[in-house]
């Protein structure tokens, strides 16, 4: 399955935002997931199961639950693959964060003026 499929699912994507902050158990994961999207335990699991297949999570056993966490090698191969198209939004977040700059600069003078 190409990186993009597997991240074209909210689900999937949700699962690896969770995981972003750390490792967690498969029981966590799954409590919140069903809450937000109103799925089964067997859906949420094989979701799980995708992005373990994948390369997008690692998973090891502690007694009897399942800690999954992110494994960032596929997002590092996203990322490169974003590196050819990056050009189209840095330049206008660079001009974006200049005006917002000049704009707080703008204020800050009229305030010690004022």
């Amino acid at each position: 399955m190409h990186a993009f499929d597997v991240l074209g699912d909210p689900v999937r994507r949700r699962i690896l935002d969770l995981l972003a902050d750390g490792e967690r158990s498969s029981g966590d994961v799954t409590a919140v997931v069903r809450a937000e999207f109103g799925i089964s335990q067997p859906a949420v699991s094989q979701h799980l199961r995708v992005l373990r297949e994948n390369g997008f999570t690692t998973v090891r056993a502690e007694g009897t639950r399942r800690l999954y966490a992110v494994d960032p090698a596929p997002l590092r191969e996203i990322d490169g693959w974003l590196d050819r198209y990056r050009r189209f939004w840095t330049g206008p977040l660079d001009a974006l964060a200049t005006e917002l700059a000049r704009g707080k600069r703008e204020r800050r003078l009229a305030d010690e003026a004022g």
